[in-house]
């Protein structure tokens, strides 16, 4: 048993895995799991640059995470960035924050190293579940998405990855200005989201996989929605399925309610109540261009693709079942 400790910092959310990782089950434990929403990306779309604002309330959260993963005693750290820090101009600020609390780094990762970590944490179980490959993982972020063709066993596979930069909270900073959004402000909206599909289908083979796997926020929240959940439940919403009915009356009714409204919705984190619209319309419009009639929501995702990395200099292990490589 190997215990690692995994950060994920996106543009909406910080997230922090704690996790006990068997290798010869090929299972990976929570020991703790938790989310901050600190909007490390307020205003790059715009400005190029992060806020001060938004690094203090980042590093906040880092502090807390600390002193989760000194008093749990992981073996192994590791700390990955996404979008905003790849798009800001004063990214080195960040770095050096980090670096001050954690005593290492983060990894500023490509889009292709987050879709193919989001991809082993999202389908490492799936074999074992009966849901059948190959999967599009679509892994629907602030500043971006990510979607990966593959396999996950008898190791993790991937044909191809690609990232968009169509995220939750660029998408609402550009278009989504009205409370509700304007018809014509959707509408701006949906424009940049086909247009990046059509480069998804152009780089990919999307609409040929079997199933469609959904993971991170905002789509778990649309799924909790779907299910009519009464607050957040995270066993109850991973693996879930949803159909694409269900997904296009959820997003329509996001973006049709106001704010007050939305805050209303006792599975939605107060966080994500001012971008949920966005996340919920991209899920909606991959679902629409490639066809898939359900998907399959993942609780589990790049921090879980992220612990498995980590073990696997330590137990040889690699997610799906196989060995590393």
């Amino acid at each position: 048993m190997t215990r690692v400790a995994a950060i994920d910092c996106g543009t909406n959310s910080l997230r922090l895995l704690v996790a006990d990782i068997d290798p010869r089950q090929g299972t990976l434990s929570d020991v703790d799991r938790r989310m901050e929403i600190v909007r490390l990306g307020q205003g790059v779309d715009r400005t190029g640059r992060l806020a001060p604002e938004a690094l203090e309330r980042t590093f906040a959260g880092l502090r807390q995470y600390e002193e989760i993963i000194s008093t749990t005693g992981a073996e192994a750290v590791r700390m990955v960035a996404t979008s905003a820090t790849r798009d800001a101009e004063n990214a080195s600020e960040f770095v050096s924050g980090v670096r001050a609390i954690l005593g290492a780094d983060p990894e500023v990762i490509s889009g292709a190293e987050e879709a193919a970590l989001s991809f082993a944490g999202a389908t490492a179980e799936l074999p074992r579940t009966g849901i059948h490959a190959p999967y599009l993982v679509v892994d629907i972020g602030g500043g971006s998405t990510e979607f990966v063709v593959g396999r996950a066993e008898p190791a993790t596979a991937v044909a191809a990855a690609i990232s968009m930069d169509i995220g939750s909270v660029r998408l609402t900073e550009r278009h989504l200005h009205g409370d509700p959004p304007e018809p014509a402000e959707a509408a701006a909206a949906t424009a940049d989201i086909d247009a990046a599909l059509d480069v998804v289908a152009e780089k990919t083979a999307a609409a040929s996989a079997a199933t469609l796997v959904g993971l991170a926020g905002s789509i778990t929240t649309v799924a909790a929605i779907a299910l009519g959940l009464p607050a957040y439940d995270p066993a109850k919403v991973h693996h879930s399925r949803h159909s694409a009915a269900a997904v296009h009356a959820v997003a329509g009714r996001l973006l049709g309610s106001t704010r007050a409204e939305r805050s209303k919705i006792g599975s939605l984190h107060p966080g994500r109540v001012d971008v949920i619209g966005a996340g919920a319309l991209i899920l909606d419009r991959v679902m629409n261009r490639f066809g898939f009639t359900e998907v399959v929501v993942s609780e589990h995702d790049i921090l879980d693709g992220i612990a498995w990395e980590l073990a696997m200099p330590v137990t040889g292990w690699a997610p799906g079942g196989g060995a590393a490589t």
